[in-house]
């Protein structure tokens, strides 16, 4: 049968250093391999790499080549969107109280971002951002040593609650009280602490991006085994500092990974309207990094993701970039009404057909981890917490005023000093225009 097969065919489907291992392929194609096969061969050989220092994989070629795309990078996930494993091998070994951690996590994160939403809308906190349909970014804060540094964004509390952060602190931040971390210098949501590894949340665009890139620098330096996640949306990849950072990272091989949460609007705008090409994951490989995608409502697929990330990063000093795939349920803020740019029936698919937290329960469900019960009685019980803790930091006074001047040198610089005794001498001069009761007394 092999006879009837043309030389031109063969020619398209058979390697020729292939022909020869093959008889009844070489006799057919013997007088196609010594002209037309044979000279593809010769090109091939006669390849030459170019010097420039700009490029030096690439060879010289006399077809002219325009290219547009590349090859779509693909999606990496473990479970589907019922929670059941796909491949026997992916199946997580973890244990159960690993598993439950996370999911509980997941959960104390919903009741407190409803709790902090609806204070806003009632006007006892000043702004606030909720995680609705992004949850499975835990994943990968559980991937991660407690030592290792996190540069975040706005969509990180997970993380933090992850790391031990209690709900006191969540709340006393978000007040701005005595009690803040920050001394009630950061909006809502800002939060930051050292104890964590956790490097305080900056409101200006992407400035973590490039803050990562030295901070994993000086990682390296030391020699410590540790690297640094910083997290971002796809909208912050369209500032400067996105390129600038992965520039820095990719060329001074530093242990950092760069998580893109891709939830598809930057703010109100629609990812197919910000940019163009396959989405940020295909600017990771522009940039010599390793680069994954990953299904971003896929908490062991996440999870995965960042442990092999993280190896690439301690391991061999070279900068990773995530990019995790999933859908914003909320309102980018509560400045933000996302029904004026995308449909409620919209939201409300992505809600019942790829929910991060029902594909987690049901795949705790399956091992026979979690059910009904258990899920109420938790639900129950960090509703309470959280409203405890809400409660007391509403009736906590906000920081002295003095506090606005400290921290930024180690001394108080002269012009400080006099801003300081001028704005003494305005709260004694005016008591009625400047209330300062509600503020502790400086010590």
């Amino acid at each position: 049968m092999f006879s009837r097969i043309s030389a031109r065919a063969v020619a398209r489907a058979v390697p020729s250093q292939s022909i020869k291992a093959i008889p009844a392929l070489a006799t057919s194609a013997k007088s196609f391999s010594t002209s037309a096969l044979a000279k593809d061969s010769s090109k091939k050989k006669e390849r030459v790499k170019v010097h420039f220092p700009g490029a030096l994989d690439s060879h010289f070629s006399q077809v002219l080549e325009i290219r547009e795309k590349m090859e779509p990078i693909d999606t990496f996930r473990i479970m589907d969107t019922d929670g059941k494993v796909l491949d026997p091998s992916l199946e997580p070994q973890v244990t159960e109280e690993f598993a439950t951690k996370i999911y509980k996590d997941m959960l104390t994160l919903n009741v407190m971002d409803l709790i902090l939403y609806e204070a806003q809308r009632q006007g006892r906190i000043s702004f606030y951002m909720t995680n609705a349909g992004e949850e499975a970014y835990i994943g990968s804060a559980a991937a991660l040593e407690l030592e290792d540094e996190i540069f975040g964004q706005y969509r990180e509390a997970g993380t933090l609650l992850y790391r031990g952060f209690t709900l006191d602190q969540f709340m006393n931040q978000c007040y701005s009280n005595d009690m803040d971390l920050g001394k009630g210098r950061q909006m809502p949501v800002h939060y930051g602490s050292k104890a964590h590894h956790f490097q305080t949340i900056s409101s200006p665009l992407a400035t973590q991006l490039p803050q990562a890139a030295g901070a994993a620098y000086a990682i390296k330096r030391s020699g410590r085994k540790n690297c640094v996640m910083c997290y971002f949306g796809e909208g912050a990849a369209s500032e400067g500092d996105f390129h600038a950072a992965l520039n820095i990272a990719a060329t001074t091989s530093c242990p950092v990974i760069y998580f893109c949460r891709n939830n598809g609007f930057a703010i109100s705008t629609p990812a197919n309207e910000q940019y163009k090409g396959d989405g940020i994951a295909s600017r990771g490989v522009g940039y010599g990094m390793h680069t994954i995608r990953v299904d971003g409502n896929d908490v062991w697929a996440v999870y995965k993701a960042t442990q092999e990330a993280r190896k690439i990063a301690v391991e061999q000093h070279k900068p990773v970039l995530i990019e995790a795939m999933t859908y914003r349920v909320g309102h980018h803020s509560t400045s933000d009404d996302s029904s004026a740019y995308r449909s409620k029936k919209e939201v409300e698919d992505w809600k019942r057909y790829d929910n991060p937290m029902v594909r987690m329960r049901k795949w705790l469900e399956s091992k026979g981890w979690w059910d009904e019960a258990k899920e109420n009685a938790h639900k129950s019980t960090q509703r309470t917490a959280v409203l405890k803790s809400f409660a007391a930091a509403e009736k906590r006074k906000k920081p002295a005023v003095s506090e606005m001047f400290n921290d930024v040198y180690d001394k108080l610089t002269p012009n400080l000093l006099e801003q300081k005794k001028e704005l003494e001498e305005m709260i004694r001069k005016y008591p009625e225009h400047y209330d300062t009761s509600n503020y502790i007394k400086e010590k």
